[in-house]
C-alpha cells in the first residue's frame, strides 16, 4: 500500500490504497537504476548459463559461491568453496564506487534464476546475520521485478502528509496556518506542522521497484526490521538475481571467529569460483 521513493528516500501512499497523500521516512534502501550494460548483462548471463542450475525453494533455480552453513545449528565449513566467479571481480570493483558500499567485501554470491512458469517467488524473510552482515547487495538481471517490504513489529508507523513544491498544497487537503516540507533531496516532502498520523506496522506494505540491471543494498532498519519478499505476481519474465553478502562483525577482525572470516574473505576474492 506504499511505494518507496528513490529520490527522496520516503514511502509514499499509493493512491487507491487508502494511505493516498500520506508518507513516512524508509530508511535503508539505496537503489542505482543501469548498474550495468545490456552487453554486460548479456555477457554475465551467458556465463552463468555455462554451469547447472541447481533446484531451489518455491519455483526458483540456483548457483551458490559461498561456505556450506548450517544456520540453525551455526556451523559453517569452507566444504568446497573456491571463491566468488571470475566475472564477478569487475562488478565488486565497480560496486565499491558506491559511498554505501564504501569497505564492502563479499563472502559470499547467490545467483537466483525466477521464471513465472515455474511459480518463483520467495516469501516474507529476514537474511541471516549471525554470519551475514549489514549490507546485502542484489543486481536485477533480464526483467523488472518489485521487492514487497513487510513489518512484523508491534510498533505503530507515524506518517505525515506529503507536500508538493510545485503547488504549495496539501494532499489531502488539511488546515494549516503555514506549510514548510521536512527537508529531503526532491521536489516532494512530507509536511511536519500538520497532525501526523499513526497506524500499526503490520498494516504498511512498501513496495521497492527494481528495473532491470539496477543495483539495490539494503541496510539498517531495510535490513533488520523489514523482511523482504518477491511476489510470484511480480515475476512476469525470467528474472536473474545476484545477491553480495559480506560477513557479521562477529566474523570480521576482532570478532570471535575473526580468522575463520579472514579465510573465507581470501578464498572469496581470489575470483576463482565454481559453483558449490
Amino acid at each position: 500500500n506504499f511505494t518507496y521513493c528513490p529520490a527522496t528516500g520516503l514511502a509514499k501512499g499509493n493512491e487507491h490504497s487508502g494511505f493516498a497523500g500520506w508518507a513516512f521516512p524508509f530508511p535503508g534502501v539505496f537503489l542505482m537504476e543501469e548498474f550495468i550494460s545490456k552487453d554486460k548483462e548479456s555477457e554475465i548471463v551467458e556465463l552463468m548459463d555455462r554451469d547447472d542450475w541447481k533446484p531451489s525453494q518455491s519455483g526458483r533455480k540456483k548457483q551458490d559461491y559461498g561456505p556450506k552453513v548450517n544456520f540453525k545449528k551455526q556451523r559453517l565449513k569452507a566444504g568446497s568453496f573456491t571463491g566468488l566467479p571470475s566475472f564477478s571481480e569487475k562488478i565488486v570493483a565497480q560496486m565499491k564506487a558506491c559511498p554505501v558500499l564504501d569497505g564492502f567485501s563479499p563472502v559470499e554470491q547467490c545467483n537466483l534464476d525466477y521464471t513465472p512458469e515455474r511459480g518463483s517467488a520467495i516469501d516474507p524473510h529476514f537474511d541471516d546475520w549471525w554470519l551475514w552482515g549489514e549490507r546485502l547487495v542484489s543486481l536485477n538481471l533480464l526483467s523488472k521485478t518489485v521487492l514487497s517490504m513487510s513489518c512484523d513489529s508491534e510498533d505503530s508507523i507515524q506518517l505525515f502528509p506529503t507536500f508538493s513544491k510545485e503547488n504549495g498544497e496539501l494532499s489531502p487537503p488539511g488546515p494549516l496556518t503555514h506549510t514548510s516540507a521536512c527537508k529531503n533531496s526532491g521536489g516532494e516532502g512530507i509536511n511536519c506542522d500538520v497532525s501526523p498520523r499513526f497506524v500499526p506496522s503490520k498494516e504498511v506494505t512498501v513496495a521497492v521497484h527494481l528495473p532491470q540491471r539496477s543495483l539495490v543494498v539494503l541496510y539498517g532498519d531495510a535490513r533488520y526490521k523489514w523482511k523482504h519478499a518477491i511476489y510470484r505476481r511480480h515475476i512476469e519474465h525470467r528474472r536473474i538475481c545476484i545477491t553480495f553478502r559480506e560477513l557479521s562483525a562477529e566474523f570480521s577482525a576482532g570478532g570471535r571467529h575473526g580468522e575463520l572470516g579472514k579465510e573465507l574473505l581470501e578464498t572469496a576474492l581470489s575470483f576463482q569460483g565454481r559453483p558449490v
